[in-house]
């Protein structure tokens, strides 16, 4: 997910705005310590700036697939590694109606809030991961969604772009 952020970035200074504790939705997640305002930068995703072959092999030897870990893809094809030197924006869960959106500003990630949110809420935003193998039953059981919205797609991924048919012909 890259996106241009609608404003200049400034990281919010203390008192941090968030805790990590233990998720409904999955593991660690990342808890509104106090109210925060639509459109406030909430945090930066923090890590070491990898390349994406190199996200591949970490992947590999953590034993899971790309993109099931503490990446962050940016637009110039590098990866945050938000395992290795990351903060706690790595604990943000996914959701499919998501109160908080990554925008990416020159290899830099920061996180805002989509909405109002009030203390005790749990951040997420929609990771939209890219998966460019087939998405099968098996793939998508293990990028399963657990945000429990109405609208929940069951999966993190990003839905595969459809080939026109003059393209899939050609």
């Amino acid at each position: 997910m890259t996106k241009k952020s609608p404003t200049p970035a400034s990281v919010p200074l203390d008192p941090v705005p968030f805790e990590v504790r233990r998720s409904a939705i999955h593991g660690n997640g990342v808890f509104a310590n106090r109210h925060i305002n639509a459109g406030d930068c909430i945090t930066e995703y923090l890590g070491e700036h990898i390349t994406s072959d190199e996200s591949a092999i970490r992947a590999e030897q953590g034993g899971g697939p790309v993109n099931h870990t503490f990446f962050f893809s940016l637009a110039d094809g590098n990866v945050i590694d938000g395992g290795s030197g990351g903060n706690d924006a790595r604990f943000i869960n996914h959701a499919c109606e998501p109160n908080c959106e990554a925008y990416e500003e020159e290899g830099r990630v920061f996180i805002y809030a989509l909405q109002d949110i009030e203390a005790g809420e749990e951040l997420n935003y929609n990771y939209a991961l890219i998966y460019e193998e087939r998405h099968t039953p098996a793939v998508k059981k293990l990028f399963e969604c657990r945000c429990g919205a109405p609208s929940c797609t069951g999966t993190m991924l990003a839905p595969k772009k459809r080939k026109s048919r003059a393209a899939a012909k050609g």
